[in-house]
C-alpha cells in the first residue's frame, strides 16, 4: 500500500485538476493522523477498509479511502470551501501508482460534525467532515 499512498499524496501534491486543496489546508495533509500541534485547517487520510479481490486471473484491492479535513473556524464556509476543493480533486480522479492499476476512485459518503479542538491556546470549537471514497485497483 506504501505505492497507493505514495500516488495519493502526488496527486494532491502535482494537483494537475486546479482543484486547489492543499493551498486551502496550507500543505497539511497527514497519513493516519495530524501532530499535536498541527495548525488549522488541515486534512488526514486513513483506510478503514483495505480488502484483498480476486477474479480467478487478475487480483484487486477493495479500498475504502477517509479524508478527513478540521476546521477551527466560526462558520461553515471555510470546510465547505475545502470539501469542495477535495471532491474536485479526486473524485472520479485517475492517476498513476507503481506496482497497480487505478480502475476507479469514487465519493461514496460525506458526514458533517461538529467538535472542540484542544490546541496549544486553549479548547476550540469546530468541524470536522469525514469523507469516504470507493477505490478499486488492479494489483499487477
Amino acid at each position: 500500500m506504501k505505492n497507493f499512498t505514495t500516488a495519493l499524496y502526488l496527486h494532491a501534491t502535482t494537483d494537475t485538476v486546479g482543484s486547489g486543496f492543499m493551498s486551502s489546508i496550507g500543505s497539511r495533509f497527514y497519513e493516519d493522523e495530524a501532530p499535536l500541534d498541527a495548525e488549522f485547517p488541515y486534512a488526514v487520510y486513513s483506510m478503514p477498509a483495505n480488502v484483498k479481490d480476486w477474479q480467478f486471473t487478475e487480483r484487486f484491492r477493495d479500498i475504502l479511502l477517509q479524508i478527513s479535513i478540521f476546521s477551527i473556524t466560526s462558520g461553515s464556509t471555510e470546510i465547505k470551501d475545502i470539501y469542495a476543493k477535495l471532491f474536485t480533486l479526486y473524485d472520479e480522479c485517475t492517476f498513476s501508482i507503481t506496482g497497480s492499476t487505478l480502475k476507479w476512485f469514487w465519493f461514496n459518503n460525506l458526514t458533517t460534525m461538529k467538535e472542540e479542538f484542544t490546541t496549544p491556546t486553549g479548547t476550540h470549537s469546530g468541524r470536522h467532515y469525514a469523507v469516504d471514497f470507493d477505490i478499486y485497483l488492479e494489483v499487477g
